[in-house]
């Protein structure tokens, strides 16, 4: 008995040294600051501007391009990165269109990240309404070409500009890609939906999600042979936990809420345009479906 009892005793100590161990350990991972910009990544910042929207900072890219055109395209980015992601096809684009202009999101990339704040796709999509008269560009006619998140900020901007007719965006063309157009046809991966459904777990998750599960997660989205490098996984992990980012991915995620909640008005916006559509099956995409349809593009009517 006496030999029992010194063994709890000695376990107990035990375990008040390992929590004594972790407690600080946890305490400076929790506080570890963000990684430094790369060559690549400095470059991308160090080529944008930044505007102002209701007093927040928001970062984006403008590049003078094609001779002899005048077409503009516009470059929505995705979910959890930023206009970073277009950086592989920016040179092309640019060699196609007179202009090519993205944006971060507020909550992404260089912009501001405020916390706490009610991210909303229809905040998104006033700060791009915002971008294009901040450029001089609300009577151009523009090409959109969105990405995952972006293309429900482009179904709202869709929405305004060929529903209501309150938007300040001219489509003059626009294509989607790899975006929960049909919400009930997305699968979100059981962080995100931690995240976005548990006020309380996400408090921690944000904070204890590090690199090697932002690459798991990322990763699975690209095909076998489109994977990112280390590097470039890491100018994404970085871009997102510039200025804390990390601890706002919950408040973001609210968006794949809001697709169920506006289903109607964004959906409907989609289906009431009167064009050709192209449409493709993401079979490989762990978030959809084999009959979801994850890349539609048709060219806008001019408006009567």
């Amino acid at each position: 008995m006496q030999v029992r009892n010194r063994l709890k005793l000695n376990m107990r100590e035990w375990w008040i040294h390992v929590g004594l161990i972790c407690v600080p350990l946890v305490a400076v991972y929790l506080h570890i600051p963000p990684p430094h910009l790369s060559a690549t990544l400095q470059k991308w910042h160090s080529a944008g501007d930044f505007f102002h929207f209701r007093g927040k900072k928001i970062f984006y890219r403008d590049s003078y391009g094609a001779l002899g055109s005048s077409d503009v395209v516009l470059l929505l980015h995705g979910f959890p990165t930023s206009s970073y992601d277009w950086n592989k096809i920016w040179d092309p684009l640019a060699q196609r269109f007179h202009r090519v202009i993205a944006l971060d999101f507020l909550g992404f990339g260089f912009s501001d990240k405020p916390r706490p704040h009610r991210y909303s796709i229809f905040e998104q999509a006033s700060i791009v309404e915002a971008l294009v008269a901040h450029l001089g560009l609300s009577n151009q006619r523009l090409n959109l070409i969105s990405h995952d998140y972006g293309d429900t900020v482009a179904l709202e901007l869709l929405y305004r500009s060929d529903q209501n007719r309150t938007g300040h965006l001219n489509f003059n063309s626009l294509c989607l890609s790899n975006g929960g157009v049909f919400p009930e046809t997305h699968h979100p991966r059981l962080l995100q939906t931690l995240l976005k459904d548990s006020s309380i777990l996400a408090t921690f998750l944000t904070r204890l999600t590090n690199f090697l599960i932002f690459q798991k997660g990322v990763g699975e989205v690209f095909g076998p042979y489109t994977q990112p490098t280390d590097a470039e996984f890491w100018d994404m992990w970085t871009s997102l936990r510039y200025n804390d980012g990390n601890l706002v991915l919950d408040s973001i995620l609210q968006y794949i809420n809001q697709r169920f909640q506006h289903r109607d008005r964004w959906v409907g916006a989609l289906t009431a345009t009167h064009a050709p559509r192209k449409w493709r099956l993401g079979q490989q995409s762990p978030f959809w479906t084999t009959t979801s349809v994850t890349t539609h593009s048709w060219r806008i009517p001019p408006v009567s």
